[in-house]
C-alpha cells in the first residue's frame, strides 16, 4: 500500500472561466499543506489530498482532503470552503 501527496491548484482564464493548474505530488503532508497554503495566495482555489492503495492492483481508497482554500469545483457541491 502506497499513499501518494497531491497538490491541485486553480486559475481563472482572462473570461473569468475556472481551469485546474498542474497537479502536484509531492513527499508528505507536512509538505503538502506548506505548498498549499503558499499557492492560496495566488491562486482563486487549492486543494491538498491524499489517496492510499495499491498500484499494482489499481484500487485505491477515497481521497482525503487535507487543505482546501478559495474555488475548488470538485469539491463546491460537497463541503464549504475556508476563504
Amino acid at each position: 500500500m502506497l499513499t501518494y501527496f497531491v497538490v491541485q491548484s486553480f486559475n481563472f482564464t482572462p473570461r473569468g472561466a475556472i481551469t485546474a493548474g498542474e497537479a502536484v505530488e509531492v513527499q508528505d503532508v507536512e509538505h503538502a499543506l506548506r505548498l498549499a497554503e503558499k499557492l492560496s495566495g495566488c491562486s482563486a482555489g487549492v486543494v491538498a489530498f491524499s489517496r492510499t492503495g495499491d498500484p499494482s492492483s489499481g484500487e485505491f481508497d477515497d481521497a482525503v482532503i487535507l487543505y482546501a482554500n478559495g474555488i475548488v469545483p470538485a469539491l463546491e457541491a460537497e463541503m464549504p470552503l475556508a476563504c
